[in-house]
């Protein structure tokens, strides 16, 4: 059994999931993908997770309205998960509104995976 922390990666895009895990592999994670918020809630229900990425364009429900379904849940360790949003269109939110949905941080895509790294770690 690996006693490895495991991150939910929600993302839509094949590529950045690959880098993500291969980054996040080496810095001793393992990470869970999802491609769509109703997955994210399921996959959160299963699964023990430390910190969930979320890719705020997602099809289906948006990573915004995703964040707020999981501040609202009524399991205390899946709200109090630690989000961190990643996106091309930050610019589009103000970050009261990243707040407002339950976001502890965001990210630009395309992602300077440093920065991603040190941001996880603040949190795990």
């Amino acid at each position: 059994m690996s006693d490895k922390k495991k991150i939910l990666v929600a993302e839509d895009s094949s590529v950045i999931i690959n880098l993500t895990k291969n980054i996040l592999q080496f810095e001793n994670f393992d990470i869970i993908p999802v491609r769509n918020g109703n997955d994210v809630l399921k996959t959160l229900e299963k699964n023990e997770v430390v910190l969930v990425l979320m890719d705020i364009n997602l099809p289906g429900m948006d990573g915004m309205e995703c964040s707020k379904l999981i501040r609202a849940n009524s399991n205390a360790t899946i709200s109090k998960l630690p989000i961190i949003a990643i996106t091309g269109n930050y610019k589009n939110y103000t970050l009261d509104e990243f707040h407002k949905a339950g976001i502890n941080e965001y990210l630009q895509k395309p992602l300077d995976y440093d920065l991603l790294v040190t941001t996880i770690k603040k949190y795990v």
